[in-house]
Formats: structure tokens, C-alpha cells, sequence
């Protein structure tokens, strides 16, 4: 399967801007042949807290419509992720009606500096504390905000996954979702096992999508400056220790008090990294061998040697 990165530069709550970069940027990967696409966390506003309730949208919502009719258009998968608004009455934990580690390391998920048309085709630091905004208060007096991953296949919502593991400051705007399993797409007859950002730092969540069936592994995130190391050693690690590929989509560029690295990885089962974005705005492309996985747990058959009556 073609699988593809936009590592993108996401403008701070600008979000119409970066629907349209990101769609710009998922075209292009579609004309060279990506089925699969995944964007970076929160990819249409940023971390937006000074203006949550702008950010965030109820279900339906106007960003994943707009993705759907992509998806539609153009007959490809799309992950990532965006901030969701739930007053407690339209959304379940699946989430499926339908028609940073994040920001820096106080601003959501783990940071650097501590502290179309509808349906067109074409198109080192000290911490901070975040001052608790409007907004927040708001949220909690009416309103739960979710970190929120979605995938499209052909048009349609496949699943949605609540960021479980909010990161340090982010908790103060986000709720934690409650279920972690894979995503089934129906007409490729494949699952999905889906983290954001933070999560990648937690081996618990990607062994229990792989014990649970997951053909492949997809990290959304907005992962910062400095930890590019951090990074590219956890993603691969996530792949070589459940024999699994994984694709890892970073953002670049800045938010006000942190700068991103890039180096989402299109990585195999083996651990081999078969595609690696840099440091610059770009979409990577690259076939990747979904069945490869079987063979290589056959040869080092970790998941059959597992002693789970010791762990």
C-alpha cells in the first residue's frame, strides 16, 4: 500500500488556512499514488487555546466534512487529528455520527520548550504555566474538548480515537478519552491501531492494539524541538517490538513558545525507516508492505514467547 506524511507548518488558529494547505498537500500525495494519508495532531488550528471555542467543533464537523468529501473524491484512507467539542449530548466515545505529546510541553502533548472546495478533487526552556483562559473555564461549565483522531476510508468514517494520555498542561483543556482498539476500514480489510503524540511514549498502547489485531500502527503528532531523538528511537522501537509498521507524522514550523522538528517516518515491520520527511514542510510517499509483518513474527516469534502469567 502507498502511505503517505504531510508534514505540515500549522498556522495557530488559523484553521480555514490550514484545511486548505493540508488538502493542497494531500492532493499531491494523492497524484503520486498515496492510499493512505495521515496528517499531524491537530493539524487545522494548532494547539488553540487561547481560542478553544473556536477551535474546537461538534460532530458533525465542518473540518471532517470537508475530509470526507476528499476522502470520497479521491477513494483514499485519512487520519489525523482535531479538537472536538462535545456538550455531552450528540457524542458517545465512538464518536460516529456523521451527515503533542502535542503543542509545547505546558501547552499540550510534550513540547519543545517546556512550558477546496467541499468535495473538489483539487484541491531548552524554562516550563510554563498556561493561565487558565476564558475558555477553559467554559469547558468546564458546559462543554468536554477532546483531543480527537478520526479516519476516513472512500468518504466514509471508519472510527474515531479520544487522546487517552493528554500531556501535563493539556489536561486542563482536555478531557481523556476511554477506549483504546483498533480501527477496522471495511473495504481494505485492514485495522488500524491509532495513537497521538504523547502516546508514543507508552509501549502499553501499542502492544494492546497489536494484541488486538492491528495490521498497522499510525502516530499523529506534534511532537517539539528538542527530542528529535526521543522521536525517531520511540517510533521505531514502537515498530520493532510488535513486529509492526508504523507510520509517524510530525509537524514543522513553530507555535508562540516552541518549534517543531519534522521527521515523520514511514517505518517497516523490521524497524527500517523507508522514508524520512527532514526538517522541511513536505509530504512523504512511500510503498509500504503491509504483509511483511507476518514473516518476520514468524522468524522471531515474539508474540508466541510472550510469558503473560509473569507480566
Amino acid at each position: 500500500m502507498k502511505v503517505a506524511c504531510i508534514q505540515m507548518d500549522v498556522l495557530q488558529c488559523r484553521k480555514q488556512e490550514n484545511l486548505e494547505k493540508a488538502l493542497y498537500m494531500a492532493l499531491k500525495a494523492v497524484k503520486k499514488g498515496a492510499e493512505l494519508i495521515v496528517f499531524p495532531e491537530v493539524f487545522s488550528t494548532g494547539f488553540c487555546y487561547e481560542n478553544l471555542s473556536h477551535a474546537a467543533e461538534s460532530l458533525p464537523s465542518p473540518t471532517l466534512e470537508n475530509l470526507a468529501c476528499f476522502s470520497e473524491a479521491n477513494d483514499c484512507i485519512i487520519l489525523g487529528s482535531i479538537i472536538q467539542k462535545d456538550s455531552g449530548e450528540a457524542c458517545t466515545e465512538d464518536c460516529g455520527e456523521f451527515g503533542g505529546e502535542g503543542g509545547m510541553e505546558d501547552r499540550g502533548g510534550d513540547s519543545g520548550k517546556k512550558g477546496s472546495k467541499k468535495g473538489e478533487k483539487g484541491s531548552s526552556a524554562k516550563e510554563k504555566e498556561i493561565p487558565e483562559s476564558k475558555d477553559s473555564t467554559e469547558r468546564k461549565n458546559s462543554a468536554l474538548y477532546y483531543n480527537l483522531g478520526f479516519c476516513f476510508e472512500s468518504g466514509t468514517l471508519a472510527g474515531t480515537y479520544r487522546k487517552t494520555h493528554p500531556f501535563k498542561a493539556e489536561n486542563g483543556y482536555f478531557s481523556k478519552g476511554g477506549s483504546i482498539e483498533p480501527i477496522s476500514l471495511k473495504k481494505q480489510n485492514l485495522k488500524i491501531g491509532f495513537e497521538i503524540c504523547y502516546e508514543l511514549r507508552f509501549p502499553e498502547v501499542a502492544r494492546k492494539l497489536s494484541l488486538a489485531g492491528a495490521d498497522l500502527l499510525v502516530t499523529t503528532a506534534a511532537f517539539p524541538n528538542p527530542r528529535a531523538e526521543h522521536w525517531k528511537t520511540l517510533a521505531k522501537a514502537r515498530a520493532i517490538e510488535n513486529q509492526i509498521p508504523h507510520i509517524a507524522c510530525n509537524r514543522v514550523g513553530s507555535a508562540p513558545d516552541c518549534t517543531y522538528f519534522g521527521n515523520s517516518m514511514i517505518i517497516d515491520a523490521w524497524g527500517e525507516v523507508k522514508a524520512d520527511a527532514g526538517s522541511k514542510e513536505c509530504a512523504i510517499v512511500c510503498d509500504l508492505d503491509l504483509a511483511g509483518k507476518d514473516e518476520i513474527r514468524k522468524a522471531i516469534p515474539v508474540f508466541e514467547d510472550r510469558r503473560i502469567e509473569l507480566y
